[in-house]
């Protein structure tokens, strides 16, 4: 079995390389944190792609909250063809319609525009009927999905990931699990089957974005993940 994957933040070069040095596998990279990560600009994908060799997946979201407005979806098609021209190796994105459900129409645009995977984000926990969105996500083409298992964050959702997980292996390989995770939470993800996880202020001093990822922070949860994961399978710590 191939080692948890631990996916963290990104909103520069800088931080992409100290992430690659503290061992993470894979970025997602968005322009700015503000209202729960915005997309970056076509030349920050570039630069960023430039300064690692690990997977860049790009958020694809213009505005707070998880619905679109007028023309909104022809400009989010755009940016994901431009990403993909700047070298991304994935997507990041996930909208509802009015009634809180997953939506198809905007969804069905995005996948359709480029041949790169996606990871639909924390849009599934905002919807109304949840059971019913999990059983649509895997056949909208997404390879994963970053989720707290409530809009509130992992402390308040983990029983309902843990469930999820635990009820169907084919949810848990998807399971990205961020969104105020903490490091006693992975033990039980684990356990449960969730292989992929996801990080953002933990890796940064004082948890400040405006604080550059922290090598050695990056290190503690790699080391975290891996150890835990050999304990757990019977291995060595």
């Amino acid at each position: 079995m191939t080692r948890p994957l631990l996916e963290v933040i990104a909103l520069h070069a800088q931080d992409a390389q100290r992430a690659a040095e503290g061992g993470a596998d894979r970025l997602e990279l968005v322009g700015t944190m503000d209202d729960g990560g915005l997309s970056p600009e076509p030349e920050t994908v570039a630069a960023v792609c430039s300064a690692t060799d690990l997977p860049v997946r790009v958020m694809v979201r213009l505005r707070d909250g998880y619905g679109t407005d007028g023309g909104e979806a022809t400009r989010l098609v755009g940016l994901a063809k431009s990403y993909a021209d700047a070298g991304a190796d994935g997507l990041v994105f996930g909208f509802l319609n009015a009634h809180s459900e997953i939506d198809l129409s905007v969804i069905g645009e995005l996948a359709g525009a480029t041949e790169l995977p996606w990871t639909f984000h924390r849009a599934v926990d905002a919807c109304l009927d949840q059971d019913k969105a999990w059983a649509l996500l895997p056949q909208l083409g997404c390879d994963q999905v970053l989720t707290a298992g409530s809009a509130r964050g992992v402390e308040e959702g983990l029983d309902d990931l843990l469930v999820r997980a635990r009820g169907d292996e084919r949810i848990a390989a998807m399971i990205v699990a961020g969104g105020g995770l903490q490091t006693d939470h992975v033990p039980w993800l684990l356990r449960a089957g969730v292989r992929s996880f996801h990080v953002g202020s933990k890796v940064r001093p004082t948890g400040s974005y405006k604080a550059y990822v922290d090598v050695e922070l990056v290190r503690m949860w790699r080391t975290l993940l891996d150890r835990t994961d050999r304990k757990l399978s019977g291995g060595p710590a």
